[in-house]
């Protein structure tokens, strides 16, 4: 979702239901997407062995002759706007791989790997209120559970398939309806956990749903029935599969439903939001908790806050990961030696009796603000136990 000076660019994801034929050209087009994407990255995999480039142009060169041929002919079936956004699409992971943000693009898998064909204006069909994609005759029966931007109409169009079965479209339009909010000054620090999902300055808690825990035993026996059946194509495995994807789906939409709601609320309420710069992928290779970790969800929270404050005018500051948010006393800026997990409250040498999480988000609170005024290198003073006062200035140590 891309933000500019004038307008948003704003995706809007329909639920739909093909028809069987509709659902049978749709499968021949992922299929050959993946197709076309595996081909491309490896023939750019064996350039790249021989210190060779080979760019989105000649990958697309390489398309129209493998349609030339008797073996890929059937790449000709399907609309060609799906197989050329691929080629960008490869693209640009090789532009991120070579910038160092991303690892090396991967094969796609036809068992593990999203279901999905995007397709330009050139490829598509939007005329009152009904959708009609290339190599169909009928257009698409939409679930339009909220209406498009008046006047807008879409730029590209994204079908996609979930593990559970499920068909979705997604229409980017720009939406002129997203304009940054009045300010209202006010700033809020945000500690997230797993005895309460998030904690704020202010004092308040948020209860941590635990989404998976609830669909723990229904999930646990439709994964042992899918256990138990003979690997390969068969139809019961089949089935016992969908299940499983269905109790999933369940879950990663009732939570996704609950983050956006509370990440619409703080940015609505608050100016400023402080948040921790936590490295979740590293915490979730603690084998006891990360199981907690990942239902918990909290990089996909701040993706969601990351972008709807850009959307609406706010602050988003994320605070270094090494501030030591916990130990540090938010009265008298005293910084304790020590403060294991199992210690939930403690009371600072200035008789100040603390709630730790409450604690941590208010030094947030503070060291983000003092970020926004000083500069990202910056964190506030404090005291050590021995008295002595200092404000440290360090870089923030946050991966490439």
């Amino acid at each position: 979702m891309s933000v500019t000076t004038n307008h948003v660019k704003r995706a809007f994801k329909y639920r739909f239901h093909p028809t069987h034929a509709q659902a049978a050209e749709l499968s021949r087009t992922f299929g050959c997407v993946r197709k076309v994407y595996n081909l491309a990255l490896a023939a750019r995999t064996e350039a790249w062995a021989r210190q060779e480039r080979v760019n989105y142009n000649q990958t697309s060169a390489m398309l129209t002759a493998w349609k030339k041929t008797g073996e890929l002919a059937y790449l000709n079936d399907v609309s060609s706007v799906p197989l050329q956004q691929t080629l960008r699409h490869l693209q640009a992971a090789f532009t991120n791989f070579f910038a160092r943000r991303v690892k090396y693009p991967r094969f796609k898998s036809r068992k593990k790997s999203r279901k999905s064909a995007e397709y330009t204006s050139s490829a598509f069909r939007f005329r009152d209120g009904k959708l009609t994609l290339a190599k169909m005759t009928e257009p698409l029966a939409v679930v339009w559970s909220r209406p498009l931007p008046e006047g807008m109409a879409p730029s590209t169009v994204t079908v996609s398939q979930d593990a559970a079965g499920r068909w979705f479209v997604s229409l980017l339009c720009e939406d002129p309806s997203v304009r940054p909010l009045p300010a209202t000054g006010q700033a809020v620090g945000v500690d997230v956990g797993l005895d309460h999902l998030l904690t704020l300055s202010t004092g308040e808690k948020i209860a941590n749903p635990r989404h998976e825990r609830r669909d723990r035993t229904r999930l646990a026996k439709a994964q042992r029935n899918l256990a138990r059946k003979a690997r390969g194509e068969g139809a019961n495995r089949r089935k016992a599969r969908l299940k499983v994807a269905k109790i999933h789906a369940r879950i990663a939409d009732r939570r996704r439903d609950m983050l956006h709601k509370l990440t619409t609320r703080l940015v609505r309420e608050n100016q400023t939001i402080v948040i921790e710069d936590l490295t979740v992928r590293n915490m979730v290779k603690n084998r006891i908790l990360a199981r907690a970790i990942s239902d918990a969800a909290w990089a996909q929270f701040r993706g969601l806050l990351e972008y709807k404050a850009a959307w609406y005018g706010r602050e988003m500051i994320a605070v270094d990961r090494f501030f030591p948010s916990s130990k540090l006393c938010s009265h008298c800026g005293t910084l304790q030696e020590k403060m294991p997990l199992s210690v939930r409250t403690w009371t600072c040498d200035c008789a100040t009796t603390h709630d730790r999480d409450v604690n941590a988000a208010k030094n947030l609170l503070a060291a983000g603000l003092a970020v926004s005024a000083c500069g990202a290198g910056v964190r506030p003073q404090r005291r050590t136990p021995g008295g002595q006062s200092a404000t440290r200035h360090e870089p923030s140590r946050r991966e490439p």
